[in-house]
């Protein structure tokens, strides 16, 4: 009797340690929601505050990997998440500041033809909407697309949880599917804007219409990459703690790539405020 008690104890010890050893080896994923530029309810030293909470082994910052130096020093420091990742690093010298950007999205976007395309494009809408010019139809949509605005500018005023948790990630996609999906059934469907030109870099014409649809179909693509990155770079630094610093309308779409990719990985998703 005696040996069973003591094998028994020994198989909840074993499987104990064993359970904390996994616990440990846990990489965390923190993905925050930013506003790039500082405003009263949202600068430097407030996400700097959120990082001194969290304690991130790493930062992920959406940036070109050219805006680095060889050994990942940032080059420049102006926007709110460089000022607050490049002070929490001075004072935490071992954390780690990494880029997860598309690579060249800036250009990439110019010399395809989205940019200014997007820009000349939204406009010729509105212009077409405000002189009633549109079918009842498309008119519903580009004021849904219109409206979708408001309720993101009202969170955008308030603490960085409002837009750091479900509902503001649902307003989020609700916009951008308006943005991507429900704009290029005006502009693929209307025949002004098949004959409305941009020129390209190389000398190229590109019309209005197949213009916008590059850029609505890289929205999936930026983002898709973003969270590729971001998994490869959690991959290769297993049991750290790492936090994601995107713009607030990115992070619905990371979020949902990062659930589909770390299903069956010893990886979990976590919220800022809920550590």
């Amino acid at each position: 009797m005696k040996t069973n008690i003591v094998v028994f104890i020994l198989c909840i010890l074993f499987y104990s340690c064993k359970t904390k050893e996994q616990t440990a080896t846990e990489t965390e994923i923190i993905v925050i929601g930013t506003q790039h530029k500082p405003v009263p309810n949202f600068n430097p030293e407030i996400l700097f505050n959120i990082l001194e909470n969290v304690k991130p082994d790493l930062i992920l910052l959406e940036l070109d990997s050219i805006k680095f130096t060889s050994d990942f020093r940032l080059k420049e420091v102006r926007e709110n998440e460089l000022i607050a990742a490049e002070k929490y690093r001075l004072k935490y010298p071992k954390t780690k500041l990494r880029p997860f950007e598309f690579e060249g999205r800036n250009q990439y976007r110019i010399d395809h033809g989205m940019r200014p395309t997007d820009g000349f494009t939204l406009r010729f809408v509105d212009s077409l909407y405000k002189a009633d010019l549109l079918t009842s139809s498309e008119a519903e949509i580009f004021k849904a697309y219109q409206d979708a605005l408001d309720p993101l500018i009202d969170i955008a005023a308030k603490d960085p949880k409002e837009w750091n948790n479900a509902i503001g990630d649902s307003l989020c996609e609700h916009r951008q599917f308006y943005q991507y999906q429900m704009i290029p059934k005006i502009t693929n469907s209307r025949e002004e804007f098949a004959h409305k030109f941009i020129t390209k870099p190389n000398g190229e014409k590109i019309s209005y219409r197949d213009g916008y649809q590059l850029w609505a179909n890289f929205w999936d693509l930026r983002n898709q990459t973003m969270a590729k990155n971001i998994m490869t770079i959690s991959e290769k630094n297993k049991g750290k703690r790492i936090v994601v610093l995107c713009g607030f309308m990115h992070r619905y779409y990371i979020l949902k790539e990062l659930k589909r990719l770390t299903k069956d990985k010893n990886i979990v998703l976590k919220e800022y405020y809920n550590l």
